[in-house]
């Protein structure tokens, strides 16, 4: 599958879009100002210890303290799980690395089990086992991979596990132990830094998103990552002719006048990824609604009418459904737990080939992804791995008209509303005069047209007389009721 990366560059973010057969399936967003934490590695102070979670607070010097559980923690797994007190106290000093973005109200999640990554391998320093990535299936290659890495770790007495990336399948040893001998090298940096640091601090930072990006997506499959930095373009060159020399001929800048993201229309499927309904092709089309315990998708028919049968219809829409649910799931950077609504089936077959086709979908995805179970209901269940805030919390806020429910009440509603107010008000003042209500358009347009017999009929049940005033800048709920 033919790939390109896409990497707009600003002063004030950058972004970078991943595109497979013409079609933009990740997207990534990098602000300045709010920098991704994961990665990070910190010097921390435990502040609070909290027993019956099993976990601690930990003061990293960011705005929010962060969130270590147990099972995140260094300790013998040979040993049943031990009390947190056995290994934390308030005002201890320890190194964590945050796993987690802070999401909404919640702190970052932290790991004292650190990983550093690099180009093609990733090293823990805590552990003593070898990994290699699952992507890589062949076991002939598997095995040469392992024995490298034995290899090399004897030769130069290098502690700690090492995962081996999908990225190093069929890279050479050389290659490999280039890759080692920086990550030996950064570990001693660290623990430098490790011993120099007296208070909750930063002593390791990722490598800013253009680089993480090459180093983690850029791969044979990737034939162009396009530049719009002039700058970037030269820092990233010097990146890749350390770690990736491979791929320097596919590093271009882009020049051009019409914007890179327009050029492939990015835009507008960034746009697209904010609204609750996604089209298919067929006719039929998806509701995606996340909130903050899950994310539910459920697929329509809609106007597609194209199969033999209502069953084959059905199936149809549903297949469908495999491809751009798995898409937006990557393009909207939906995490957590997932709950999927596929149109019923009544064919045990069908259902068995949409959920294999869903499976195969998923195979693509960078984050973990687990299916569950299919329910009593037919709902699918499925979890993916969050590490960073999904794409509708990193560029949209709750609606300050809504309060974020996703819909307003209506003009009758509010009219309603405004009757019983005026006859609380009629009630507890004794003033002769009348009222005014000032509200938005809709709400005045319809007390003066419908609601007329129901303004007049209060009018002479409180016997005073009503004003209206006209707010544009009230929104629809919004209205004051003034004692004239």
């Amino acid at each position: 599958m033919a790939e390109e990366l896409l990497i707009n560059v600003t002063p004030m973010e950058c972004r970078v879009a991943l595109i497979e057969n013409g079609t933009v399936n990740e997207l990534f967003v990098e602000r300045t100002v709010k920098r991704g934490l994961v990665g990070n590695i910190y010097k921390g102070k435990v502040v609070r210890v909290l027993p019956g979670m099993q976990a601690a607070f930990v003061d990293i010097g960011l705005s929010r303290t962060a969130f270590l559980h147990i099972n995140d923690m260094v300790w013998s797994r040979s040993q049943p799980t031990p009390n947190v007190f056995e290994l934390l106290h308030p005002g201890q000093m320890l190194t964590v690395q945050v796993m987690k973005d802070m999401l909404g109200t919640k702190g970052a999640r932290l790991s004292t089990d650190l990983s550093i990554p690099s180009r093609y391998l990733v090293l823990m320093p805590y552990g003593n086992h070898i990994g290699v990535s699952q992507r890589i299936e062949s076991e002939e290659e598997r095995d040469r991979l392992r024995s490298i890495i034995e290899h090399i770790q004897a030769e130069h007495n290098l502690p700690g596990s090492v995962i081996v990336r999908t990225a190093a399948e069929g890279v050479d040893e050389a290659a490999i132990a280039q890759d080692m001998c920086y990550l030996s090298k950064l570990w001693e940096f660290i623990q430098r830094k490790q011993k120099e640091a007296a208070t909750a601090e930063l002593i390791f930072e990722e490598l800013p998103l253009p680089q993480r990006i090459i180093r983690d997506l850029a791969s044979d499959e990737t034939a162009k990552i396009y530049v719009d930095s002039r700058e970037i373009h030269g820092k990233l060159s010097e990146f890749v002719d350390e770690f990736v020399p491979t791929i320097q001929n596919r590093l271009i800048h882009y020049p051009g006048e019409k914007p890179l993201f327009d050029l492939y229309n990015v835009e507008e499927d960034i746009q697209k990824a904010l609204q609750t309904r996604v089209a298919l092709k067929s006719g039929g089309y998806l509701m995606i609604d996340q909130t903050e315990a899950m994310t539910t998708i459920d697929v329509n028919t809609g106007s597609y009418v194209g199969g033999r049968s209502l069953e084959d219809t059905v199936f149809k829409t549903n297949m469908e459904a495999t491809q751009v649910i798995a898409r937006q799931l990557r393009l909207r950077n939906l995490g957590g737990i997932l709950i999927i609504d596929f149109i019923d089936m009544q064919e045990a077959e069908h259902r068995e080939e949409v959920m294999r086709q869903f499976e195969r979908m998923l195979e693509r995805d960078h984050a973990k992804t687990k299916i569950t179970q299919v329910s009593e209901l037919g709902l699918v269940e499925m979890t993916r791995k969050r590490t960073r805030e999904s794409l509708e919390h990193l560029l949209c806020e709750s609606c300050p008209t809504c309060q974020g429910r996703g819909y307003v009440k209506t003009a009758e509603t509010v009219c309603y509303e405004i009757f019983r107010e005026i006859m609380r008000y009629a009630r507890a003042f004794d003033s002769k005069g009348g009222f005014t209500v000032v509200a938005h358009p809709a709400v005045i347009d319809r007390l003066l047209t419908a609601e007329a017999p129901a303004v007049a009929d209060l009018e002479h049940f409180v016997n005073r007389v009503i004003k209206f005033q006209v707010e544009n800048l009230y929104t629809q709920e919004q209205y004051d009721i003034i004692l004239t």
